[in-house]
């Protein structure tokens, strides 16, 4: 078996499967949350479809709503009535029902849609919950066993061995904690509190911008302090918390990985990073498969991780996505009337358009990536 997973065919192929479920799953919980606030919500819903394109198989259930699997599984949709088309445009050309979406009340429409992302957070809480009880949490002591030479906690004065309890003024629990501090970081100096062989120092550095590559190839600009931390050294693997530690640390990761995304594409939209170091299905599904090959736990993980992709940028106030649906009902809310049918078919346009320049964007940066390797 490992060599199989050594040769090109075997890897690919098991990439593609490992995304294909990944997105599947994902798909899912997105569209049932928009499926189950509908139902809820008293609103007809005609079809359920994971995928586009031709149906492979599919079945009525009593509701008259059709369960579907299709051909294209990059993507899925919950049509209600009165939708033209995937992404639940208006049919103008029809006086809504009460029954259908477009119909239903402006605080419902907002629910339905908003539905759709929080189900995907929710998926990455329930599955950091359960890791997090029953494989347990990382035991990584903020502790530094390696200086590096040229680095800024070298030039203050940092030693193998010491352990950072606090920067600034905020106290470090692990050294994961010391990372997600440093990721969200600038270049501004640091207030760290040192403790170093029984007793407090008081130490400030000035972290460094440095360039790191991914696994894809793909560069980008990261914060360091220029310490090294080995697993080896702590006195255990995991432990595993009890429920309620467990849906707090499950929430707080959540949150962890909503912060650290929305700062990394702000750094993009401003120039600060390069989008060289965006991905689209053929980094996913790369990702997907090493994961996948680390075991059970860790490819669940990157599910929970690209569900909160998945569920954070259908919030971006995009035409054709949940957010440009949530956008419109909020300027229903102000000027007391729904937008427009021809502003809202040339702002699916633009919104359309707008995706397509980025996926065409994203496809370029994974083939230059797979050249690079």
């Amino acid at each position: 078996m490992q060599f199989l997973t050594h040769m090109p065919g075997f890897t690919i192929g098991f990439s593609i499967l490992a995304f294909l479920l990944a997105v599947v799953v994902i798909v899912f919980i997105h569209e049932m949350g928009h499926f189950l606030m509908g139902r809820w919500a008293g609103v007809n819903i005609e079809a359920f479809s994971v995928g586009f394109g031709k149906e492979i198989f599919g079945f009525n259930d009593r509701h008259g709503t059709r369960w579907k699997l299709c051909w294209i599984p990059l993507g899925g949709y919950v049509r209600f009535e009165g939708d033209t088309n995937a992404a639940s445009m208006p049919d103008a050309s029809v006086k809504p029902s009460p029954k259908s979406l477009h119909g239903a009340v402006l605080w419902k429409r907002f629910l339905i849609v908003l539905a759709g992302p929080l189900a995907n957070f929710v998926l990455a809480i329930a599955i950091f919950t359960v890791a997090f009880a029953f494989v347990g949490t990382p035991v990584n002591e903020p502790r530094v066993d390696e200086v590096v030479a040229d680095g800024a906690a070298k030039a203050a004065g940092l030693m193998a061995g010491d352990f950072i309890r606090q920067i600034d003024g905020i106290a470090m629990n692990s050294f994961s904690d010391v990372q997600d501090t440093m990721f969200m970081h600038g270049t501004e100096p640091l207030s760290l509190t040192v403790e170093r062989a029984g007793q407090r120092l008081a130490i400030t550095l000035t972290p460094k911008l440095v360039e790191v590559e991914d696994s894809l190839g793909s560069k980008a600009k990261m914060t360091q302090i220029g310490i090294k931390h080995d697993p080896k050294n702590d006195p255990q693997a995991f432990v595993k918390l009890g429920p309620i530690d467990a849906v707090n640390k499950g929430i707080h990761q959540t949150w962890t990985v909503v912060a650290a995304t929305l700062h990394q594409v702000g750094k993009i939209i401003t120039g600060n990073e390069s989008s060289a170091q965006m991905h689209g299905p053929i980094g996913v599904a790369k990702v997907a498969g090493d994961t996948a090959m680390m075991g059970v736990w860790p490819f669940i993980a990157f599910i929970a991780f690209i569900s909160i992709s998945i569920g954070l940028v259908n919030l971006f106030p995009i035409p054709m996505l949940d957010g440009g649906h949530l956008l419109f009902y909020l300027i229903e809310g102000v000027i007391g009337r729904p937008v427009s049918p021809m502003a809202q078919e040339w702002s699916f346009r633009i919104g359309l358009s707008a995706l397509l320049m980025l996926m065409v964007l994203v496809s370029t940066n994974d083939v230059l990536g797979l050249f690079r390797h």
